[in-house]
C-alpha cells in the first residue's frame, strides 16, 4: 500500500481559465492487493501491470498508463512533475485532479490528470484503483533514471555527456514519433575556443565552459536536455518546434555575447557561440536529425560565427 495526499481542483471556464477552485487534501491508503479485485481486474488490470513493467523510462511508463487508462476516464492529458524534471502528455486544459504520490516514505512526484468534464467522487475512486498499477513501475523508472543521471554526467559542467546524448536522442526521437510531439536539436560551439585556451590557459577555458552552461540553463526548460558531447561542443534537445527552439537558441547566443567571463584577476574573456538548429521531421532517424543540426552549425561558422542558422527540411 502507499500513502498519498489527494488534491482535487475543479476548473471552469474557457481556455483553462480558473474561475472557481476547490482543493481537497486528505490522507488515503490505497491497498494494491485490493486493486486487483472487482471491476478493474475484469477491464485488464493485470494486463496493464505487465505492460507497465516493459520499460524503465519514466515517459514510457506514463505513456502506457495514459494509452490504457485515459480512454476509460476520458482523460485528455497527464502532467508529472518530479525531482529530475517534468513529463507532459496530451492537452493540459479543463478540469483536473492532482495527486502527490509517495511510496514507502519516498516522494515520487506530483501527477495531474485533465479532462473536459468534472471528476466526480465515484470516478476518482475508480481511477485510484487503476492508479495502483502505476506507482511501482513509476518508482522503478525513477530509480533507473536517477542512476543514469549520475553516470551520464560531464564532470566539468554537470550536464549530460556524449553517451547521455546518444541515448537521449534515440529515446526522445522515438517518443516524439510515437506521440506525434515536436522535437528540435540545437548544436552549439564556442567560437575560437582554442585561442581562449592558448591565451588564458586551460583552467580559464574550463571556467568559460562552466560559465557558458550557466547561461544555457537560464533559458532552457526542465523538459529540455543539455549535453556536452565534445571539448567546446554542446547539444540541446528542445521539446518544441523549430520556431520556439530557435527563439531559445537565439536568447542563449545573445546572452553569451553580452556577458564575458570575468576571471579572478579581473580579466574579461569575451565569448561568442555559433548555433545550428534542426526540427525533427516525420519518420526521421536520430542521426539524420543530428547531421542536419550539425550542418546548420557548420554553415553558421562559415558565415562568420556568432550567429544562428536553421537547418533546411530533409
Amino acid at each position: 500500500m502507499f500513502w498519498k495526499h489527494l488534491v482535487v481542483w475543479h476548473v471552469f471556464g474557457k481556455a483553462g481559465v480558473e474561475v472557481k477552485a476547490m482543493e481537497l487534501m486528505r490522507p488515503l491508503i490505497l491497498d494494491t492487493s485490493a486493486c486487483s479485485r472487482g471491476p478493474a481486474a475484469k477491464e485488464g488490470y493485470l494486463a496493464l501491470i505487465s505492460r507497465l513493467q516493459t520499460t524503465l523510462r519514466v515517459e514510457g511508463v506514463l505513456g502506457i498508463f495514459f494509452e490504457e487508462v485515459g480512454p476509460l476516464f476520458a482523460l485528455q492529458g497527464l502532467d508529472f512533475r518530479h525531482a529530475l524534471g517534468e513529463n507532459h502528455l496530451g492537452k493540459r486544459t479543463g478540469h483536473r485532479c492532482h495527486y502527490r504520490l509517495t511510496l514507502e516514505e519516498r516522494a515520487l512526484g506530483e501527477l495531474t490528470c485533465y479532462r473536459d468534464r468534472p471528476f466526480e467522487e465515484e470516478t476518482l475512486a475508480r481511477f485510484e484503483r487503476w492508479l495502483c498499477t502505476l506507482v511501482y513501475p513509476l518508482r522503478n523508472a525513477l530509480l533507473y533514471q536517477e542512476a543514469l543521471h549520475r553516470s551520464l554526467k560531464d564532470p566539468l559542467t554537470g550536464v549530460g555527456n556524449r553517451t547521455a546524448l546518444e541515448e537521449a536522442i534515440h529515446r526522445e526521437v522515438e517518443f516524439a514519433h510515437r506521440y506525434r510531439l515536436p522535437l528540435s536539436l540545437a548544436i552549439l560551439d564556442v567560437d575560437h575556443f582554442k585561442a581562449i585556451n592558448d591565451r588564458h590557459g586551460h583552467l580559464a577555458g574550463d571556467c568559460v565552459l562552466r560559465h557558458l552552461v550557466e547561461r544555457i540553463q537560464r533559458h532552457v526548460r526542465k523538459t529540455d536536455l543539455v549535453f556536452r558531447y565534445g571539448g567546446e561542443e554542446f547539444a540541446i534537445l528542445v521539446n518544441a518546434g523549430l520556431k520556439d527552439a530557435a527563439r531559445v537558441a537565439e536568447r542563449i547566443r545573445r546572452e553569451v555575447e553580452s556577458e564575458p567571463y570575468l576571471c579572478q584577476d579581473g580579466r574579461a574573456i569575451p565569448i561568442t557561440v555559433s548555433i545550428g538548429v534542426a526540427a525533427l521531421s516525420a519518420g526521421e532517424a536520430p542521426m539524420r536529425l543530428f547531421e542536419r543540426a550539425d550542418k546548420a552549425l557548420y554553415m553558421a561558422k562559415q558565415a562568420g560565427r556568432n550567429r544562428l542558422t536553421l537547418a533546411s527540411s530533409p
